[in-house]
């Protein structure tokens, strides 16, 4: 399913939610630990987990080039929120009966020519993500990601 795009007073909203048959602890792990973060967004590296620190996007592009982006919210457990470019990602983790709860929520300043680009490659982590919790590690599937691309495209709001 698709994120839901909704407008607001400060731009844009894409939310997109997951259930996992997982506990809070195990897809908390998965946000926060680098050996398991690198396995589903392999350009994120958490340095200081708490509002203050910050989580780093390495370019992997040959260079050491990274962006530091800074822990805007953060409770052990339950929400993750880092800069993200102009605006922010914000992700919310709450137990379920049958596991638990996944909330990420980008907020977007402004659409640009790059927002459909970064809502597909939110999606196709979320579902690496998905895939990493099942026990299974695969690669970034670039197909499903140009498939999106062209659905976010038409979202536009």
């Amino acid at each position: 399913m698709l994120a839901d795009i909704k407008k607001v007073e400060e731009g844009y909203i894409a939310i997109f939610e997951r259930s996992f048959r997982y506990n809070v602890e195990h897809v908390w792990s998965a946000l926060t630990e680098n050996e398991k973060l690198a396995a589903w967004f392999h350009n994120l590296e958490a340095e200081d987990l708490r509002i203050g620190g910050c989580i780093r996007f390495y370019m992997r592009d040959g260079t050491d080039t990274s962006i530091e982006m800074h822990i805007l919210d953060f409770k052990e457990g339950v929400l993750l929120e880092y800069e993200w470019g102009e605006g922010s990602v914000r992700f919310e983790i709450s137990p379920t009966r049958a596991g638990s709860s996944l909330v990420l929520l980008e907020s977007i300043p402004y659409w640009t020519d790059h927002t459909p680009k970064d809502l597909a490659g939110w999606h196709v982590s979320l579902d690496v993500l998905t895939s990493l919790l099942d026990g299974e590690v695969i690669d970034f599937p670039r197909e499903k990601w140009a498939e999106l691309y062209g659905k976010y495209q038409q979202m536009k709001p």
